[in-house]
């Protein structure tokens, strides 16, 4: 998938190493889309990165590397690779072809459910609106990327895509659920709307509940 046509006026500081970044995005008639970045001893990890000035993500430190979560969060990972000559990590699983298939360019390397990834994150299978989607837990963070599990507006409890844009609405609640019996989050980080810095692991269980 493209970019968005807009650009980050920002990035803001969620927590300690932790940074976001939003566009309002064409792509999906105007809603929020967030790009991330994970800072450990001034390298930089981007997470679905999407468009800002690159001198703002330098100041972060240097970008070592560039993880994508699922095929449609590509936005300006080529762009970005292409500008700081970092890697681009992207999922393997159904719907992904090995070379490039349903990506623009092809992933420097592969990663699936387990493995561990730079910036002392781990690769957790999360399937949501498609099945080769992935969440990224850190665990001394405590931080859980949700890739698009789910959606938050900042004003409560997050919500689930809406199921006519996923392919299996119920694998989405399997998904939550799970995450939410074998992780113990601190901080949640949306690819659509805002974080939660508190009450993480609790919002997952409100997400369910409200949804049944």
């Amino acid at each position: 998938m493209s970019e968005p046509r807009s650009s980050a006026r920002a990035v803001v500081r969620v927590a300690p190493g932790l940074y976001r970044w939003r566009v309002s995005d064409d792509r999906i008639g105007g809603g929020a889309s967030v790009g991330h970045a994970l800072v450990e001893r001034g390298r930089v990890v981007l997470v679905d990165p999407i468009p800002v000035a690159e001198e703002k993500l330098r100041r972060l430190g240097k970008v070592v590397a560039i993880v994508l979560t699922a095929a449609c969060h590509q936005r300006s990972a080529w762009r970005f690779r292409r500008a700081f000559g970092a890697p681009v990590l992207g999922p393997r699983g159904p719907g992904v072809s090995p070379t490039p298939g349903d990506f623009l360019e092809a992933p420097n390397r592969r990663y699936g459910d387990g493995d561990r990834l730079p910036g002392g994150l781990v690769a957790v299978h999360a399937p949501g609106p498609t099945e080769a989607m992935f969440a990224l837990w850190h665990p001394g963070k405590r931080a859980l990327f949700l890739s698009d599990v789910l959606t938050h507006d900042g004003r409560g409890v997050p919500r689930f895509v809406p199921d006519q844009y996923q392919d299996e609405p119920a694998r989405t609640r399997r998904t939550v659920r799970r995450l939410h019996q074998r992780l113990r989050p601190r901080i949640l980080l949306f690819e659509h709307g805002a974080p939660l810095t508190r009450g993480a692991r609790q919002a997952l269980a409100a997400a369910l509940e409200r949804d049944r």
